[in-house]
């Protein structure tokens, strides 16, 4: 492959973890609001938090309004607040599964970012190092598109009792966004490789029509032997 392949490659991988970096740090993958009396209160959720804002609207002097407002952030989910030990069990197992997917798809992208700057070092290297590169960007996406589904099955089956009346969330797009984004560098990243390695010049550059092979032949040039007349 190019190096312009390999850098184009290896920024699209960095966009995509750090995409997924944010996405597993805001609280805002699932978003629910409500409206009691004069109480207006956001409730949001993420892989790791909850967030909590309200605020609170009375009249006031001089046909005027007064507003308090307060805004706290937890832990999520907890063993006891969240009841985790009872009747949320599988919510929480399932919920805490999810965090460690999307922390192991980024340990992949990580790593192929890493296998991107040492293959590139020599010219061997870089004939063989996108399909290592393909494989661990793939991973990454594979374990995002997990926490994707598991996120989805519970909230679309209310399997939490705080997720009835709530709507995804920048988070839970942003995650749509890393796996898809995942699978279509990966998929290029094996195109591009495969065409190389058949000498394709677009994708092999300077290396055009020289096709990897596992092994070297050897070339044997008869030796044309001349007799002596004795």
């Amino acid at each position: 492959m190019r190096k312009t392949s390999y850098a184009a490659t290896f920024v699209a991988v960095l966009a995509i973890l750090i995409i997924n970096i944010l996405s597993s740090r805001l609280p805002d993958w699932l978003i629910a609001k409500y409206d009691i009396a004069n109480t207006h209160i956001t409730v949001r959720y993420g892989l790791m938090q909850r967030c909590e804002s309200s605020t609170i609207s009375i009249p006031g002097p001089s046909k005027g309004r007064l507003e308090y407002a307060d805004y706290e952030c937890r832990q999520f989910p907890l063993r006891v607040q969240d009841k985790c030990e009872k009747e949320n069990r599988l919510f929480c197992a399932l919920w805490t599964s999810a965090q460690y997917f999307t922390e192991l798809g980024n340990g992949f992208a990580g790593m192929g970012l890493v296998a991107l700057v040492i293959g590139v070092s020599t010219h061997s290297r870089r004939r063989r190092v996108w399909r290592a590169v393909a494989g661990l960007v793939i991973l990454h996406a594979v374990f995002q598109l997990v926490t994707f589904i598991l996120v989805t099955e519970l909230y679309r089956k209310d399997r939490f009792p705080g997720f009835e009346h709530a709507k995804p969330g920048v988070g839970y797009v942003l995650n749509a966004v890393s796996w898809v984004s995942g699978f279509a560098v990966g998929a290029g990243v094996i195109i591009t490789g495969v065409a190389a390695d058949r000498g394709q010049k677009w994708a092999a550059g300077n290396r055009a029509n020289t096709p990897v092979q596992g092994s070297r032949r050897r070339l044997y040039k008869p030796v044309q032997n001349y007799g002596s007349n004795a």
